[in-house]
């Protein structure tokens, strides 16, 4: 790859890190209607899920990454770091696996399915530092949020996916 082609690489995976970084601090503005711990949008999940099926493992790792340090330093939240990098890393591996089997039309399934798996990794991690199994009751009221919600970030990657895909072939049009 030619040095130009990896400095616009690192540029692009600059900007969606500061994206996802940026969304991820307006939604933590935004009051949950549900008033259950770890109920959120998720917004910020666009740019990985588009980063995955976009742009490769590696890349969407870096863009993750840097979305949950930097957003846990920023929050002020340290402790969400655990937190946010369990269910973070889960719900990555989720999309990973299933980027093999479903086509880019097929998005909103991995969205959907990674949603539920990061809610797994947050319920798996509060439960670990608080020895408190009943948290378990948690879990429907973040498995069908998470469905909601994964399906609206899904739909949303989806669509960048196939409209950036659709400017790449004919970057005249847009």
């Amino acid at each position: 790859m030619g040095e130009l082609m990896k400095l616009k690489k690192q540029i692009r995976m600059a900007m969606l890190s500061a994206i996802a970084l940026a969304i991820f601090w307006v939604e933590a503005q935004i009051p949950v209607p549900v008033p259950v711990p770890g109920v959120k949008l998720g917004l910020a999940n666009v740019i990985t899920v588009y980063a995955v099926f976009a742009l490769g493992t590696w890349e969407a790792a870096g863009i993750l990454l840097v979305r949950v340090l930097l957003g846990s330093l920023f929050s002020g939240q340290i402790v969400s770091l655990l937190y946010s990098a369990a269910g973070g890393a889960l719900a990555f591996l989720t999309v990973l696996g299933l980027r093999q089997i479903l086509t880019e039309k097929q998005i909103w399934v991995a969205s959907c399915l990674s949603a539920v798996a990061h809610n797994l990794g947050q319920i798996a991690v509060a439960i670990a530092i608080t020895q408190t199994p009943a948290l378990l009751y948690y879990l429907p009221v973040l498995l069908v949020s998470g469905l909601i919600t994964g399906l609206f970030t899904g739909v949303a990657a989806q669509a960048l996916v196939l409209h950036f895909k659709k400017i790449e072939k004919h970057p005249t049009r847009t």
